[in-house]
């Protein structure tokens, strides 16, 4: 689809930083050479709109025949997980029977529900050559009647997914709605996902039809309101606020975020995410009980061997 610059009559410019609720910078942690950025949930803000976990995988180089990622299989309840990639490639397998490699521009979307797990491995021919891994994770959180819902997984390829292009930007939309799109990922609640590429002084405005908004630069600068903001760095904008952003001199890659907010915040526990503490409990119980025959969870098809378990 050719980019229409502006929805409204003139793209505006956001007011004034007033306009930016919130800004995080993400905590970092090296996980053996493989750092993570975490920017959700943060100590000022829990979610925008339903999503409630963002994090920035890498950038990592790996040898050839040395090195990857083996995230062990583990449990999830009461969210959905999306994975979407820059670089590289990783296989995913889980418990309701999903073997999927996936590639950039594409998206992994598992829905948690009453409970599921994954693993997420390097595959042997990729780590057989050199290779990298960049890419953003993000958890959505379920509205109260799908919480418990039967967990499920959806990939779809990066020709399924809505393209809007011109004026100097590449807006990949990965879920939700947003310009006029919508992508074809199955969610239960009103959301924007999308990776957007700015060429030097490109204007972007944020779709202005959902609650909460925000977005995260991963490479380059965007200014708002006269202020530079570097990559590595969450906004979160005020709700109704008319902004656009505007690349850098190097231009900028980010990706846009929000959505209708839940009627009300999240327990959080480890891997899982729920509207009770009661239903943390239970899935703790669970998957402390180690019944990977019958019981609430099942490890992944073809990767039973190992697991993560329980926290202290």
């Amino acid at each position: 689809m050719s980019w229409n610059p502006c929805l409204e009559p003139q793209c505006p410019e956001a007011g004034n930083l007033d306009s930016i609720d919130t800004m995080i910078v993400p905590r970092s942690r090296d996980l053996g050479g493989f750092e993570v950025r975490r920017a959700l949930p943060a100590p000022r803000r829990q979610m925008v709109g339903p999503f409630i976990f963002f994090d920035q995988m890498g950038p990592a180089e790996f040898i050839s025949g040395q090195g990857g990622i083996d995230v062990r299989p583990h449990p999830h309840i009461g969210i959905a997980t999306v994975t979407y990639l820059y670089r590289g490639e990783f296989q995913h397998r889980d418990s309701v029977g999903s073997n999927q490699m996936i590639y950039p521009g594409e998206v992994n979307w598992m829905i948690a529900g009453n409970g599921i797990t994954h693993s997420e491995r390097t595959s042997e021919q990729t780590r057989a050559k050199p290779h990298s891994l960049f890419g953003i994770q993000t958890w959505v959180a379920l509205p109260d009647d799908h919480e418990e819902m039967a967990p499920a997984f959806e990939h779809h390829g990066q020709a399924a997914l809505p393209f809007i292009e011109g004026e100097g930007k590449q807006v990949r939309l990965i879920l939700g709605n947003a310009y006029g799109e919508r992508a074809p990922v199955s969610t239960f609640s009103e959301m924007f996902y999308a990776d957007a590429v700015l060429e030097a002084g490109a204007k972007l405005p944020l779709p202005d039809n959902h609650e909460d908004r925000g977005i995260y630069v991963t490479d380059g600068s965007v200014e708002i309101a006269g202020e530079t903001f570097d990559a590595g760095r969450m906004m979160i904008f005020r709700p109704g606020d008319a902004i656009t952003l505007t690349a850098g001199a190097t231009g900028a890659r980010l990706m846009l975020l929000g959505g209708e907010t839940l009627n009300g915040p999240r327990y959080i526990w480890w891997n899982f995410v729920a509207s009770s503490q009661e239903k943390i409990d239970a899935a703790k119980a669970a998957w402390a009980d180690g019944d990977w025959e019958s019981g609430r969870f099942q490890l992944p098809i073809d990767d039973t061997k190992e697991f993560i378990p329980l926290p202290e």
